[in-house]
C-alpha cells in the first residue's frame, strides 16, 4: 500500500461513515412512522422529515460518491430533528413516559455509536439534542441513567479515537519512511557508486525529463581518458579507481549545476549542456579538459601525450532532440581525436 492509496482508503472510510449513517436514520424513522412504540400517534412532521432527507441524501451520495457533504453539519440537523421528534410524541403520551424517553435515547444513541465509531463530534452532536430533550421531558427522572447512557458511548469512542489516532499516525510515519527509503533507493540505482555521477539509467531519466520540456541548443560531449588501460595495467585498478574518481569530480565541478554529466561505461564519460551556444560549449569543453590535465595524475604511460593523465573530447549538437544520431557524432569526433594524438577536442 502507498501513501497515495492509504489516503485513498482513510477518504473512503469517511464515505461509508456518512452511507451507513443516512441508512440507519432512514431505516430508523421509516420504523418509527411504520411500527410506532406507542401508537398514540403515527405521523410526526420531523420523523417524516428525517424519512425524506435521509433517503434522499443517501440516494444523492450514492450517485455521485465523490461530492462532499458536511458530517458535523448533518448530524446535527438530524440530531435537533430526532430531539424535535422525541419531544412531540412524549408530549402526547400519558405520564409517566419514561420508558418511552429512555428506549428513545437508546435508539438515537445506537445510530450514533454504529455510524461513528470513529468520529465523536459527529456523534456528540447528533445525540445531544435528543439526550438533552429527554431529560427536560423527564423533569429531573431517570437523569442519573439517562446520563451514564449518553457518556458511556461518549466515553468508549473517546478511547477508540485515541487508538486510533496514535494507529494512523504510526502508519502514517512507517509510510513517509518508506517513501524516503524507496526515493533514496531509486536515486542510488541511478548513479554511478564509484564517481555519484548518472549511470545509463540515471542518464536516460534525466534525458527524458529534459526533452519533454521545452527548449534547444543542447551540446553532447563524449569524454574519455586518454590511455587509460594501460594505466589501470601498470597502476593497478584500485589506483584506476581512484583515477576515475578525481576526473570525475574535475567534470563535474567544470560544468554548471543544471548541465547533465554521466559515467558512460569504464573511463568514458557524457556531459550534455543544456541550452547552450556553440562558444560557450567550446569553452566548456576546453575548461574540461584543461581541469583534467591539471589534477597532474602522473600517468608514465601515456608519454606520447603527457606525462599525466589527460582525456580527449568529442562535442557535437543535439539536433531534433535525436540523442542516438547525437552519440553518433560524438563518437566520431572522439574517434578522430584520438588519432589525432588524444588531449585535444574535436567537433562534428
Amino acid at each position: 500500500m502507498t501513501a497515495q492509496t492509504w489516503r485513498a482508503h482513510y477518504a473512503q472510510k469517511y464515505q461509508y461513515s456518512l452511507r451507513l449513517f443516512l441508512l440507519l436514520n432512514f431505516i430508523s424513522s421509516s420504523l418509527s412512522l411504520v411500527t410506532p412504540l406507542f401508537t398514540v400517534v403515527r405521523f410526526t412532521l420531523p420523523c417524516a422529515l428525517i424519512v425524506v432527507c435521509s433517503g434522499l441524501l443517501l440516494l444523492w451520495h450514492w450517485k455521485w460518491p465523490q461530492s462532499k457533504i458536511n458530517i458535523p453539519t448533518i448530524s446535527l440537523l438530524f440530531g435537533m430533528l430526532w430531539a424535535w421528534h422525541v419531544v412531540t410524541k412524549a408530549m402526547l403520551l400519558t405520564p409517566p413516559h419514561f420508558n418511552y424517553l429512555v428506549i428513545a435515547l437508546l435508539s438515537i444513541l445506537f445510530i450514533g455509536t454504529i455510524a461513528f465509531s470513529n468520529n465523536i463530534t459527529a456523534f456528540t452532536l447528533h445525540s445531544l439534542p435528543t439526550f438533552l430533550a429527554c431529560l427536560i421531558m423527564a423533569e429531573g427522572e431517570q437523569w442519573l441513567r439517562m446520563t451514564y447512557c449518553f457518556m458511556l458511548p461518549i466515553a468508549g469512542i473517546t478511547l477508540q479515537n485515541i487508538i486510533q489516532k496514535r494507529s494512523d499516525a504510526f502508519t502514517q510515519g512507517l509510510m513517509d519512511k518508506l517513501m524516503h527509503e524507496r526515493n533514496t533507493l531509486n536515486d542510488l540505482s541511478m548513479l554511478d557508486p564509484l564517481t555519484g555521477l548518472y549511470n545509463r539509467r540515471g542518464l536516460q531519466n534525466r534525458l527524458d525529463t529534459l526533452l519533454a520540456l521545452d527548449g534547444d541548443n543542447h551540446y553532447v560531449l563524449l569524454l574519455d581518458i586518454d590511455h587509460f588501460k594501460a594505466y589501470n595495467d601498470h597502476y593497478g585498478h584500485m589506483m584506476g579507481d581512484q583515477a576515475l574518481i578525481r576526473v570525475s569530480a574535475a567534470i563535474r565541478n567544470a560544468v554548471r549545476s543544471r548541465d547533465i554529466v554521466a559515467r558512460f561505461g569504464g573511463e568514458e564519460f557524457m556531459a550534455l549542456l543544456t541550452n547552450s551556444s556553440e562558444e560557450t560549449a567550446w569553452k566548456t569543453a576546453e575548461r574540461i579538459r584543461q581541469r583534467v590535465y591539471d589534477l597532474k595524475i602522473p600517468h608514465m604511460f601515456n608519454e606520447s601525450v603527457a606525462t599525466n593523465v589527460t582525456i580527449s573530447i568529442g562535442l557535437t549538437p543535439l539536433i531534433n532532440d535525436n540523442i542516438e544520431q547525437a552519440l553518433a557524432r560524438a563518437d566520431g569526433a572522439l574517434y578522430e581525436a584520438k588519432n589525432k594524438g588524444r588531449n585535444i577536442i574535436l567537433a562534428s
